[in-house]
């Protein structure tokens, strides 16, 4: 196919250049019907924010322009079929799960997986079997999965239904997928990746397998990440032994009737910028990352880690395109040095946690910004630098699982104090947003080393949602 074309965008570009008056939603008519609307997002920008007719397709049951694109992205990425998502990867990992397992079904995955995959399990009834992964001790980040550990997994549960894989960990680590594939199929189980932050794998030289080039049978990918389309729009790729026609009646279970032609339109485009420039645009990425990690390693205290960390098993390979920061020997919590870099410094970085920090590069960085987030970072530690005693050096906590996600999220329920949880079956997730993994989902023990954990995340100023109670006082237990 030609990777120069970019249908939905082209379909767009005819319809500007008729004078059709729209009787059809939205109500906005062009961005006639709010000039404050039009003169903040631009007028350009809301002629072409329409809604779903014959010239344009229907992303529910595409047959034209939209088919197309889909027909490019799927030779692009290396896959079956690939479906334009516009609920965000969130939506394309919920139907990913719910396309291969149902209510009472068992499905193996790595417990520091995102909300998303817990979210479908709820939704679905399906029974989760963790694959607790290690944790590096100093950086107190998880890891992959040990493929001896998904194995006996397997062996354990031979009636599950498939193998979920984080194609990478938001720090950049990833399990050996090729041989997580090999052991699943053997066994007749299919493997779902969340590739949420892999886009690139696609599309660089000398990055971590694709999950679907490795085998694997469907992939959740947030072009928007590191694919550089707009916020909420990713693909969900499949691959041959997936019946492509059952998951897009999965999708309309969920995804809106009314597809975003703006986020159509930008996932179509970032297609064909990364079909034609990936592999250069990749190349620059690591250049300046491997640049930055170097500086900042140098500056002291710091610690930007990379390949020295893979181990051929649970570290098997390693994203050199992630920043990701340890620092806790200058004193300070990864998200104090995110909240830091943004109030004095003016620089948003991706994420802080309690010991990390991650400054995502991606397609639209330039070496000036790489330079002014080292110069602040060694101004930080200047004047901030201080001793780490007390401190938590720990982000992943392995849960003590209790009943399944759907029974506890469903079950009777009563909020109490967070500081008299302990013991108590957790009803609800609690999480640190971003990555937006979960310290508790619902059905896992509350024990006073969460209680602990919760209570420090919340001192040194993390986000944390997922409760009804949105101060994170009150948690809802299991009656």
């Amino acid at each position: 196919m030609n990777q120069r074309k970019a249908p939905i965008y082209e379909a767009l570009l005819r319809l500007k250049s008729m004078r059709i008056v729209p009787f059809d939603v939205p109500g906005h008519k062009r961005g006639r019907g709010n000039e404050e609307l039009a003169e903040f997002l631009g007028r350009k920008c809301l002629e072409v924010d329409v809604n779903s007719m014959k010239p344009l397709d229907n992303l529910c049951h595409p047959v034209s322009v939209i088919k197309e694109a889909e027909e490019l992205a799927a030779e692009a990425f290396g896959a079956e079929h690939a479906f334009f998502m516009v609920g965000g990867t969130t939506s394309a990992v919920q139907s990913m799960i719910l396309s291969v397992v149902k209510n009472g079904d068992e499905i193996i995955l790595p417990r520091n997986v995102h909300r998303s995959v817990i979210n479908a399990l709820v939704l679905c009834g399906a029974v989760p079997v963790y694959v607790n992964p290690e944790t590096n001790e100093r950086l107190g980040i998880s890891l992959g999965m040990k493929v001896s550990e998904v194995e006996r997994a397997i062996k354990e549960h031979p009636n599950a239904k498939a193998v979920v894989v984080n194609n990478p960990t938001y720090y950049g680590i990833c399990s050996d997928i090729k041989s997580i594939v090999k052991l699943a199929h053997d066994n007749k189980m299919l493997v779902l990746a969340d590739e949420a932050h892999g886009t690139h794998f696609y599309f660089g030289n000398g990055l971590p397998v694709a999950a679907i080039h490795a085998g694997a049978d469907i992939a959740a990918v947030s072009m928007h990440k590191s694919g550089g389309s707009l916020t909420q729009s990713s693909f969900l790729l499949t691959g041959k032994n997936v019946n492509a026609d059952y998951v897009r009646q999965v999708i309309n279970l969920t995804q809106t009737t009314s597809g975003s032609y703006l986020l159509m339109s930008s996932l179509d485009l970032s297609r064909r910028n990364l079909a034609q420039n990936g592999g250069a645009i990749y190349e620059n990425i690591k250049a300046m990352v491997g640049y930055a990690r170097e500086e900042i390693n140098e500056i002291g205290d710091y610690y930007a880690y990379g390949k020295e960390l893979i181990n051929g098993d649970s570290v098997f390979d390693f994203d050199e395109t992630k920043l990701s920061i340890h620092t806790l020997d200058t004193g300070l919590a990864g998200i104090e040095v995110y909240d830091i870099l943004r109030d004095e410094y003016d620089i948003q970085t991706e994420f802080g946690d309690m010991g990390n920090l991650l400054a995502y590069i991606s397609v639209g960085d330039r070496e000036k910004d790489i330079e002014r987030l080292i110069s602040a970072l060694s101004e930080i530690r200047r004047r901030y630098k201080r001793e780490k005693t007390g401190m938590l050096d720990t982000e992943y906590i392995s849960p003590k699982v209790m009943t399944t996600p759907q029974k506890a999220f469903y079950a009777d329920k009563v909020q109490i104090p967070l500081s008299k949880c302990a013991d108590k079956v957790c009803a609800e997730f609690v999480m640190c947003y971003p990555p937006g993994i979960p310290i508790l989902a619902p059905g896992e023990l509350i024990t006073p080393e969460i209680i602990n954990y919760i209570s420090y995340a919340k001192e040194k100023g993390c986000t944390l949602l997922g409760t009804e109670d949105l101060e994170t006082n009150l948690i809802n237990v299991i009656v």
